[in-house]
C-alpha cells in the first residue's frame, strides 16, 4: 500500500523579510499535492510578528477552509505572555475548531520557564489539543541584524513535559538543536513527537529512529521555507521497511489527531482582560 502523506509542518503567508517561491497558498498546495500530500497541518507566518493573534488565527482558519486541493488543518497561535491568551485559545478551539495550536517562544519573547506557559499547556492537555512547539524558525545566519532571534533554550523541556499530564507535544524544527541523549530524555518524558524537517546528514532518519522509535516521528517539510523534495529525499535515502514508511508518512499523524475523542470542557476567560480587537481585513 502506497502511503498518503500527511505533512505536519507547513506555513501559510509570507516570511517577514524575504519571499519564498511557494509562499502563495495556491501554488504551495498544488506543489504538495503533486508530491503525494493529502493533508497538511498549517501555521501562519503572520503569527511571528503580528500582535493581534486573534485576527491571524481567523485568517488562517478561513484560508484552510477555502482550500480544495488538499486538506489543510489550521493550527492557531497563542502567546501566553499576552494578557488575553486564554481568549485566543478559546477562539482557536470553539470558534475555529482547530485540533491544535503552535507556540513560538523565541519570537513571542518568553522562555520555557514562563509561568503562563505551564497553564497554557495544562489547558491544552485538558482540551485534547496537539501542541506544536517551534524551537526555531530560521538559521540565525540568515537573519537581518535587527531581527536576530535566538533558538529556544530547550534545557527545561523534559522537566516541563513531565509536569503536564496528558500533554501531546509535537516538536517542530527541533532536530538541529536536540539530539542524542538530550532528545531521548525529552521524548521519554511524555507523549512527545518530532517532525523530520531539520534532520540532516546521511542516514539521519535511520539514526533518528534508533533514538526515539518510528512511532514518535512525523513527516514535516517545513514548506515553503524548505523544499518539499528535501523532506522526501530523507525518506528515500533511508532503507526503511514498508511499515516504518507508512508510520512516518501517515499513521503517526493520524494517531496524534485521532486521540481527540472526548469533548473538551469550556475555557474560562473571565480572569483575562481581552484587548479591543480590530476586524481582520
Amino acid at each position: 500500500m502506497t502511503p498518503r502523506i500527511i505533512d505536519a509542518n507547513i506555513n501559510l503567508g509570507r516570511w517577514p523579510t524575504r519571499r519564498f517561491p511557494l509562499d502563495d497558498p495556491t501554488r504551495l498546495t498544488q506543489a504538495l499535492r503533486q508530491q503525494g500530500v493529502v493533508e497538511a497541518w498549517a501555521g501562519a507566518f503572520d503569527a511571528l510578528l503580528h500582535r493581534d493573534l486573534g485576527s491571524v488565527n481567523a485568517r488562517l482558519a478561513r484560508e484552510c477552509q477555502a482550500e480544495r486541493t488538499i486538506r489543510l488543518v489550521p493550527f492557531g497561535s497563542v502567546n501566553p505572555a499576552q494578557p488575553d491568551w486564554k481568549e485566543d485559545l478559546r477562539r482557536c478551539v470553539e470558534d475555529h475548531r482547530m485540533p491544535g495550536i503552535r507556540l513560538y517562544p523565541n519570537y513571542h519573547g518568553y522562555t520555557l520557564e514562563h509561568p503562563g506557559l505551564v497553564e497554557l499547556l495544562d489547558l491544552a492537555a485538558q482540551r485534547n489539543l496537539v501542541v506544536g512547539l517551534c524551537l526555531m524558525m530560521e538559521d540565525e545566519r540568515m537573519m537581518l541584524p535587527r531581527l536576530r532571534v535566538p533558538p529556544v533554550n530547550a534545557k527545561p523541556l523534559a522537566s516541563l513535559v513531565s509536569r503536564i499530564k496528558g500533554l501531546r507535544l509535537l516538536l517542530l524544527n527541533s532536530l538541529s538543536l536536540l539530539n542524542g541523549p538530550t532528545l531521548q530524555k525529552v521524548v521519554q518524558a511524555g507523549e512527545v513527537s518530532v517532525d523530520l524537517s531539520m534532520r540532516e546528514g546521511a542516514g539521519g532518519l535511520s539514526s533518528l529512529i534508533s533514538l526515539v522509535s518510528r512511532e514518535r516521528i512525523l513527516f514535516g517539510s517545513y514548506a515553503p521555507s524548505l523544499y518539499m523534495e528535501s523532506a522526501l529525499l530523507k525518506i528515500q535515502e533511508s532503507d526503511l521497511d514498508a511499515p516504518t514508511r507508512l508510520a512516518i508518512l501517515e499513521q503517526n499523524a493520524q494517531r496524534l489527531l485521532s486521540a481527540r475523542t472526548e469533548r473538551p470542557t469550556s475555557i474560562d476567560t473571565q480572569a483575562t482582560h481581552p484587548r479591543e480587537r480590530t476586524a481582520s481585513p
